[in-house]
């Protein structure tokens, strides 16, 4: 599993907005705050940076990947 190195975090946002059930909540300084409701209620905050560090990516689709019940690869291919 390759993760992206020049990914931003408004790109990952909308992404997971798109593909996978956030909505943004609001923003708070540099960062996108998500929720989702399905299968039960979760909040992440995404950095809106211009590239996200490869760990901040990992945590972040390492949380939706354990909320959502589905692997890490299949968020990645969804972006």
């Amino acid at each position: 599993m390759k993760i992206p190195r020049d990914l931003s975090g408004r790109s990952l946002a909308a992404a997971l907005c798109r593909e996978w059930g956030y909505a943004e909540i609001h923003q708070r300084g540099s960062h996108i705050v998500l929720e989702t409701q399905e299968p039960t209620p979760h909040r992440i905050a995404v950095p809106a940076h211009k590239a996200l560090r490869v760990g901040t990516l990992n945590g972040i689709l390492r949380d939706v990947a354990e909320q959502k019940g589905v692997d890490k690869q299949a968020i990645l291919d969804a972006l």
